[in-house]
């Protein structure tokens, strides 16, 4: 089977899941290279920490993007795509928080960061639940 064959062959869900891991994963490390070369004269050693959490836990969930592609062909009964709209909400919010939070000072966006964390402590928790269920 040829690589186009092969991306044809994916459900809407597998092609969700795995360009949205391809282009956090991207967006993570030209991120990182951002803060480490242009931000590190720019910010304190504070908002530069932030961001590099932000950068951090994208990366880990951009590739747990992949994990969760794995997972929906492996077990597509089980539902398990809801961890990866988690996973891509908690990107959005909880590492975009903290870019906006470590790039202007405006400590409103910490605020809403954890809503962001909740939703990744929520994708593991039903993925978790789905692989029990899948058993």
């Amino acid at each position: 089977m040829g690589e186009e064959e092969a991306m044809n062959g994916m459900t809407p869900e597998v092609r969700l899941m795995v360009v949205s891991g391809a282009l956090f994963a991207f967006l993570g490390v030209a991120l990182g290279a951002f803060a480490a070369h242009l931000l590190k004269q720019k910010l304190t050693p504070e908002m530069l920490g932030i961001f590099e959490v932000g950068v951090r836990y994208q990366i880990y969930h951009a590739l747990a993007l992949f994990v969760v592609a794995w997972a929906i062909t492996a077990y597509p009964q089980t539902a398990v795509q809801i961890t990866g709209y988690c996973f891509i909400a908690g990107i959005l919010i909880f590492s975009g928080s903290l870019y906006l939070l470590s790039l202007t000072g405006i400590r409103w966006f910490g605020a809403i960061t954890p809503l962001g964390g909740v939703s990744f402590l929520l994708g593991w928790l039903w993925f978790a639940w789905r692989a029990w269920k899948a058993g």
